[in-house]
């Protein structure tokens, strides 16, 4: 038997488990379909924040990511799969950010509703990058501007799917837009403040690539734009001569990365004699805690801004 044969005879013994000997009662997707609800999982806490601006209260939605979770070394676990299984749409970021996951999403596809919320965008609004010359940079949200090209998109497929809840799903994404749009113009204006030689963005790896180009900042991560992605001391101490050279005056670390990296870089500036402070954890892949200022994506992208622009102007 082949090796993708093979992977696709135990995903589907992993779902007829799940199946033969689960019970779901208790769980969100069978609650969901006892109210007449529809049942949305989104993979990132992210996406779950923009369907649930759009679905208000017609439909569930659950993400499998919760925060601080590293999207890009995510693997699904047996209860992700029951999830999965109960869920009537699913909906990923797509553009490889969910690497670990594909096959999983892929399998899915050909029994329920399964789409990427990238598809949305056109390629001209993509980033390329040297590490992966045949893929596009995930990190989209980080430009508001194209978040809302991706809600919006997300929306029109939601009313394709519910055409019966249409009208709410479009009154919804009117009101949501129309707060993006204000944060949209909000962060340039915050990021502006910090003086032109300053505005240098240095992170654990390259997820803020769109939030460079979008808002006028230069970005420098450690890793690339995948943390799968190896460094080694060549790349730590090309990031030091940078740093001192332009003297910069914050680093940063992340919510959903190993604070390793960044101290390794904060040693190696210290050791040349350049005085650098951590300016905060920034969140790159993962929304922050529920009950907390950074647990919508709105919140999320403030904090980062206010972190930024407090370090380095």
């Amino acid at each position: 038997m082949k090796i993708a044969q093979k992977r696709f005879a135990f995903f589907l013994a992993f779902l007829l488990l799940l199946a033969s000997g689960c019970n779901p009662k208790d769980s969100n997707g069978a609650k969901a379909h006892q109210q007449g609800k529809a049942y949305i999982v989104t993979t990132t806490g992210i996406l779950a924040d923009a369907v649930s601006n759009i679905v208000g209260d017609v439909a569930v939605v659950d993400a499998l990511m919760g925060p601080g979770v590293d999207p890009h070394l995510y693997k699904a676990a047996l209860g992700d799969l029951q999830t999965l299984r109960e869920a009537d749409v699913i909906i990923y970021n797509g553009l490889h950010l969910e690497g670990k996951m594909g096959e999983v999403l892929e399998k899915l596809a050909r029994q329920k509703t399964v789409w990427a919320a990238a598809e949305g965008l056109p390629e001209k609004r993509l980033r390329k990058t040297p590490q992966f010359q045949d893929s596009h940079d995930p990190h989209i949200w980080f430009n508001v501007d194209l978040w809302r090209q991706v809600t919006v998109h997300i929306s029109e497929r939601l009313q394709e799917v519910d055409p019966a809840h249409a009208q709410i799903y479009q009154q919804n994404t009117q009101r949501y837009v129309a707060q993006l749009d204000s944060l949209h113009q909000w962060t340039k204006r915050e990021i502006a403040i910090i003086p032109a030689q300053q505005r240098i963005l240095i992170t654990a790896h390259d997820a803020f690539g769109y939030f460079g180009e979008a808002y006028g900042i230069q970005v420098k991560g450690l890793q690339g734009i995948s943390t799968v992605s190896e460094f080694g001391l060549q790349d730590v101490s090309s990031l030091v001569n940078f740093i001192v050279d332009r003297k910069v005056k914050a680093l940063f670390v992340e919510s959903s990365v190993s604070k390793k990296a960044i101290e390794a870089v904060l040693e190696g500036c210290r050791q040349k004699g350049h005085r650098i402070q951590i300016g905060g954890t920034l969140y790159s892949d993962a929304l922050g805690s529920p009950d907390g200022p950074a647990g919508t994506y709105i919140g999320m992208v403030q904090a980062n801004v206010n972190k930024i622009t407090k370090a380095l102007k």
